[in-house]
């Protein structure tokens, strides 16, 4: 990874707010000068597009092992030819969610064997890690409300369990890499409130990297 390109990642379970977020996140840092990229897992690429229209279709029954890897070549691909050409020209990545996102959904959401989400994550991933990642916890039924008044996906069809699981662990990933991982509660709080903790969030990394020049 180039040493002054950026990579940022939001997280979240359905209809927290990170697309909102990553979106905002990517203004602001423009408004300071920043060259940005702003891209999406899955479909940050054209291939990858393809690939989200089939894992998010509800009509799709997909096989847990065929669906990670589905997740993988995504990855794998959006790497190759979006994040890692940024990062070297220096570039601030905002990716909406990333390995994280594979580690929550397939492993604490679906039960995957751990070890292999991690051999997944590694092969497609682990060379290019973010260096902040924003988790946003909502209330999981208030987060399903928003995330399906147009309609429900594939992911957002799973029941209360699945999404209690999901969140649970990210808290665990937030736990385990508390230098990488920040989570903001957005329970209650107005968008720019919730802009402002990030901003805040952020404010701290640049000036530790700064610092560090």
């Amino acid at each position: 990874m180039s040493n002054s390109g950026l990579f940022i990642t939001l997280e979240g379970t359905e209809g927290c707010g990170k697309s909102t977020q990553a979106k905002l996140l990517a203004e602001y840092l423009q408004s300071l000068g920043h060259s940005v990229v702003l891209t999406r897992e899955p479909g940050g690429t054209e291939l990858g597009s393809k690939i989200r229209t089939i894992l998010l279709d509800k009509s799709n029954s997909i096989d847990n092992l065929a669906e990670i890897l589905l997740f993988a070549a995504d990855r794998a691909q959006h790497i190759s030819q979006t994040i890692k050409p940024a990062l070297e020209k220096g570039q601030i990545v905002i990716c909406d969610r990333y390995v994280d996102s594979t580690t929550a959904y397939q492993s604490g959401g679906k039960g995957l064997d751990s070890k292999l989400i991690k051999a997944v994550n590694d092969i497609s991933g682990a060379s290019f890690l973010p260096e902040l990642t924003i988790v946003f916890e909502v209330d999981i039924e208030t987060g399903l409300k928003r995330a399906t008044k147009g309609g429900a996906d594939r992911f957002e069809l799973e029941d209360l369990a699945f999404h209690s699981r999901v969140r649970d662990s990210y808290r665990e990933i937030a736990r385990q890499e508390p230098k990488r991982v920040k989570i903001i509660n957005i329970n209650g709080q107005s968008i720019e409130n919730v802009q402002r903790s990030v901003e805040d969030v952020l404010k701290v990394l640049l000036n530790k990297r700064e610092s560090i020049k």
